[in-house]
């Protein structure tokens, strides 16, 4: 029997011929991250067991990306603890307010590669198996233990094989894609599984949909998801920094793998997709939800913050404005993202059609700053959890959907199609 690619890849981490999805590995970890709400646990965790030293200084990022800018005190104390902690144990890659979303950033900087193991004290650390590699989130203590040891215990998943065929409709993207799978199999339809995804559409996806993809596999309960590298994954890697010691390995699963189970769809069946609350997995399409008022619209997050997130936003908000009710947020996901937006004059359409434009911050996903939703309100958002409060007031509500569907809803105050609002310049 073949292997499929997670299976390489960890069998290569622990030193051993192949492994067998159920049974308990002791991985070698390549790269490991942490956030100013996960990394103060991770370091009194860290501390307490009287470590002396991190397991590698350069394999280690600590980003500031969620209460920052600083909301409160607390805040402010959350952000100095892992600030302190990254100076006194010389932490190479200390990112600090404002650098970027961490699953933005991580890739952006050359610090994920195809074939390595990296977890991070975030669940959607599984963002970086649109590299190729295998990614997973872990708790805070678990994560204190790879920064001491450079090691991780895990069970091997078995995989569940996504195969998407077809052509991708105007206004659909991987965001799309995502949905529609979690809204098809449910948010426990992947539990503690591998994703991986595959066929001609996924060949044909950008990679920034790519990262979108896998970013929400949790939402799925999945334990990890990937996509096997191919020219899009080169090509992007080309882009970004090289990282001394560290080299790329491109594994690709066996003809003869095995698989928990194959899933296969059309994606030209399917059209823009709205997740309702109180879950993700409450999809349905735009055109079923299209009456539905709004009062704030957030376009950005680790899920769809990148540069061709903004292009697409552009593209429908250029030479409108938001509706006068309507409370629009965009927010680059990284430092890099919002000079290249600077740069192509998306920044000047954003302000122009009335939004508000923030610093790199993960702010109102988490319900942290930057967009608090109060009692009874709507927002739609491209961000990734819609549970009850999350936003802000647990009697308030978010609506998950893709970049070009946000703007389409800010223009016209009500959840909409962008179908035929795009840009005629």
């Amino acid at each position: 029997m073949g292997s499929t690619i997670t299976q390489k890849i960890l069998s290569s981490h622990c030193a051993r011929e192949e492994v067998i999805p159920g049974e308990f590995i002791m991985a070698r970890v390549d790269f490991l991250l942490a956030n100013d709400i996960t990394a103060p646990v991770a370091i009194e965790e860290f501390e307490k067991a009287g470590a002396d030293k991190v397991f590698a200084s350069d394999r280690i990022a600590l980003v500031l990306d969620h209460f920052t800018p600083a909301k409160d005190i607390k805040s402010a104390e959350q952000a100095r603890f892992v600030r302190e902690f990254a100076r006194k144990r010389k932490i190479k890659y200390f990112f600090k307010e404002g650098k970027g979303i961490e699953h933005a950033l991580i890739p952006e900087e050359g610090l994920a590669l195809p074939g390595e193991v990296i977890i991070g004290a975030d669940s959607h650390t599984c963002t970086y198996g649109a590299l190729g590699a295998f990614a997973t989130g872990v708790g805070s203590t678990d994560a204190a233990f790879a920064m001491m040891k450079g090691e991780i215990w895990l069970k091997v998943p078995e995989t569940i094989k996504f195969v998407y065929s077809g052509k991708l409709r105007q206004w659909v993207s991987g965001k799309d894609l995502i949905l529609f799978t979690i809204g098809n199999i449910g948010v426990n339809g992947a539990n503690y599984c591998a994703m991986e995804l595959s066929g001609e559409a996924i060949e044909n996806l950008s990679q920034d949909s790519r990262f979108t993809m896998a970013n929400m596999a949790i939402e799925a309960g999945a334990k990890s998801c990937i996509i096997e590298p191919d020219r899009i994954t080169q090509d992007y890697l080309r882009n970004v920094p090289e990282i001394e010691g560290r080299s790329a390995v491109d594994y690709k699963s066996d003809s003869d793998a095995v698989y928990k189970n194959i899933l296969r769809y059309n994606v030209g069946e399917i059209e823009p997709q709205v997740a309702l609350p109180p879950s993700p997995g409450n999809v349905k399409p735009v055109s079923e939800v299209n009456s539905i008022n709004i009062d704030q619209a957030v376009i950005g997050s680790c899920t769809n913050g990148r540069i061709e997130d903004l292009r697409i936003a552009a593209k429908v908000l250029e030479g409108k404005k938001a509706h006068e009710y309507v409370r629009l947020i965009i927010i680059p996901a990284t430092e890099k993202v919002y000079h290249k937006a600077l740069r192509e004059g998306l920044i000047e359409i954003f302000i122009s059609s009335g939004a508000i434009v923030s610093p790199p911050t993960c702010g109102p996903c988490i319900g942290g700053h930057m967009g608090v939703l109060g009692k009874g309100e709507k927002a739609v958002a491209t961000t990734n959890r819609n549970f009850t409060g999350r936003m802000g007031h647990p009697e308030s509500e978010i609506y998950l959907c893709n970049p070009a569907v946000a703007a389409a809803s800010a223009i016209k105050g009500r959840i909409s199609s962008p179908e035929g609002l795009e840009s005629k310049v």
